[in-house]
This record gives structure tokens, sequence and C-alpha cells, in this order.
């Protein structure tokens, strides 16, 4: 993959920094950019058919849902658009609970950003549902077998497809099949997978899947899908006068459509990483495999040179990861190590990133460790920058 040609792209990196702290948010390509001012400009409505603005605002919207289908490889016409991944689960779960009865269960994992935990936990307690907990070995990250925890009172499980902590891609289709045969809804939250690998939401085994733009190279926003059918048997909490229809009845408000501009040129981006002829999510699949094969030499590359650094610590070592690292430091807590990265121009933040029961579990409490995510710009001397500032701290 052409590495420089990509770089090119990103106007932040014109400064100099070398930024491992795309798994909370991505470096935002120009494509990206000039598409959203390109439609904040170009004459905006609401959506509609009668004025040229209304029918520009309608193309955008059904642009942005059809290219996220194609990104997740799902029925553009199940795809909700919202403000971010956290408030469409906060609503989803409120929807699905009213459902629920008192005795009822739902599974979530240790293992998940507090954003695929929390909206489960409270929708469960206000309903009198039973959480249970799926646990992971702190040692590997690996997550542990969901099986025990099911029963026919089971009505959701909500699992990560890759864990925004510690890497793991734990293996989705094998808890989808379980809690499918006890009766149960799937909710996959492929936040931290989508930037790293192809998403297919039939595939993974999932009724409803969540990402975030933002963390591919597109703006600050949400999207959540699943099959038309199934959100057609869905009723959730809506103003009176707003339409009724999938997926339009779960978009609470007026969409930035400006925004979306900028989700459509982020997935195109994307798949254009790897050039080549092919439909959109043909593009997709082949420039995520070109940018996974790099990924994964630089991550090699770096957990190599961060062994090599006395008192570093390595926290979790998962079979199947995407390229994100956490460590500690002896002697130094994580924000120390963070400020003398950021003082050497390396951006590697430091905490739990709200995936605060893994923090918990693996031992590192609510303070966390220093978190590196690579991403599609992030070339060997960006990981050479990084050891050699983290190396430099430990001598000094």
């Amino acid at each position: 993959m052409d590495v420089e040609r990509i770089r090119a792209c990103f106007p932040a990196l014109d400064l100099g920094v070398a930024h491992f702290d795309g798994p909370g948010g991505s470096q935002t390509p120009r494509q990206v950019a000039d598409a959203v001012a390109a439609a904040m400009t170009a004459g905006l409505g609401n959506r509609g058919t009668t004025t040229e603005a209304e029918a520009r605002t309608e193309r955008v919207v059904s642009e942005a849902r059809a290219a996220a289908g194609d990104l997740l490889a799902t029925d553009p016409r199940g795809v909700v658009l919202g403000r971010s991944m956290t408030q469409l689960t906060m609503d989803m779960a409120r929807t699905l609970a009213q459902g629920w009865d008192p005795g009822d269960e739902v599974v979530v994992t240790r293992l998940d950003h507090d954003a695929n935990i929390r909206p489960w936990v409270i929708a469960a307690e206000r309903a009198g549902a039973t959480v249970r907990w799926l646990d992971f070995d702190p040692a590997t990250a690996e997550l542990d077998d969901v099986e025990p925890l099911l029963t026919d009172r089971t009505r959701v499980v909500a699992l990560t497809a890759a864990s925004n902590l510690l890497g793991t891609r734990p293996d989705v289709r094998r808890v989808a099949d379980a809690a499918h045969a006890a009766g149960a809804l799937v909710y996959v939250d492929a936040v931290h997978l989508a930037p790293h690998a192809p998403v297919d939401r039939s595939a993974l085994g999932a009724d409803l899947v969540a990402c975030s733009p933002y963390k591919f190279f597109g703006p600050h926003l949400g999207v959540l899908a699943g099959d038309p059918a199934f959100l057609e048997t869905l009723h959730p909490d809506k103003l009176l006068p707003s339409t009724d229809v999938v997926p339009e009845r779960f978009e609470l408000g007026t969409l930035p459509h400006e925004l979306l501009a900028g989700v459509t040129a982020a997935v195109d981006f994307m798949a254009g990483l790897e050039p080549g002829p092919g439909t959109r999510r043909e593009r997709l699949e082949r420039s995520m495999a070109a940018a996974a094969q790099q990924e994964d030499d630089l991550l090699a590359h770096l957990v190599e040179g961060l062994r090599e650094v006395d008192g570093v610590t390595l926290h979790g070592a998962p079979t199947h990861r995407t390229p994100t690292v956490l460590f500690t430091l002896a002697g130094r807590t994580p924000v120390e190590v963070a400020r003398h990265l950021a003082a050497e121009g390396v951006n590697a933040p430091a905490g739990h990133f709200y995936a605060i029961e893994a923090s918990r579990h693996i031992g590192l409490g609510d303070t966390g460790g220093v978190r590196a995510g690579l991403a599609a710009y992030t070339t060997v001397e960006d990981v050479d920058r990084l050891v050699e500032a983290v190396g430099s701290l430990a001598r000094g």
C-alpha cells in the first residue's frame, strides 16, 4: 500500500506529529473535509422533493445510508444515523427493554467499551431484568465461553467485535450462534473493528451492529444497522409528527446533513486505500486487506520494540487483534508517559478509554495505561519515534 500517497491526504500530518490516537478518533483526510464544506455551501434544506435544496439534502442522506450499508455489508434501508454510537445504543437498549419482563436476562462483557455495557445495565435495572457478566482472561485478554451464561430468559447478548483497550477480536460469530440458539438477540459494537477490517453484519451474526465514522476518517457521528424487517418490529419513543418509517423512526430530530456527506466521503476514501476496480464493497474489502497487512507488520515492530524497553509491561496478548497496544512503564504513571510522548511529538494518550470494566479487570483500575493505536497513515518511522521516546523516559 502506498502509505505516502495516503499520508498526503491528511493535512494534520504536515505538523510532524506521530499519531497513535486513532482509536479515540482518527485524523481526517482532505476529501472528507471538502465534502462537508461542499455540502454546507451548496444549499441544503430540510429533506423533501419540492426545491432543489430539499432534493440535494435527500440525496446526501440516502448516499450516506448507502455508503454505511456497503461498509457494514448490510441493507441501507436498515441503517440508522445518529449523534454517536453511545446515543444510538442507549436509545436502542431503552426500546428493546420495553419488551422485557422481571427475571429476563441480559449478557454484557467486561471486555467492552462502556457504551456497550451501561445502556444495557441501565435498561435491565429499569425492567427488573438480570445482568450476567461475561469475563475475559486478564493475561491474554481472550473472552470466556458465553454458553454457561445463556438461558431461555436471555434477551440480548451485547459484545464488542474488537476491544478498544486491548485490541482483542473475539469470535463474534461463535458467541452469536450460541446466543441465537438460546433465543437471544445479538448487539455488536464494531466501533474499533471498522477502521481495521471489513465488517459484515450477517457474517458476524449480529442482529444489530454499531460503529462510529470518526474512527475511520469521518465526522463525529454514529451508525446503527439491522435488518429492516427486524427494525419494523421495534417502536422507539418519538415525536408525534415525525415519520414512523424505518429507519427514520429511530432518528430523533434533524440529522446533521453536512456531516453525512462526510460519512460518504470517508467510506469512499477507505475504499480507495488500495486503488482498483470493483463495487464499493469489493474495493473496501481489498483496501482493508492491504491496510491490515501493513498494520499487522507495524504492530509486530511496535510490540518487539516496546518489549526491549526496560520497565515496559504490555497488557493482553490476544491471538486475533487489531493494531492496538496497551502498556505501562514502571515508576511512571500513564499520564506521565503520555505527557513525555506528547513533548516528543508523539500522540499516544493515557487512561481507561471508557473501557473501565476491562481496565479494572486487568488490574489497572480506573487509571488504565498508555494506548498506542496504528492506522493506515502510520509509518515505521512513527513507530520508531514512539519506542525511542518511551525508552528515553525509561532510561532517564
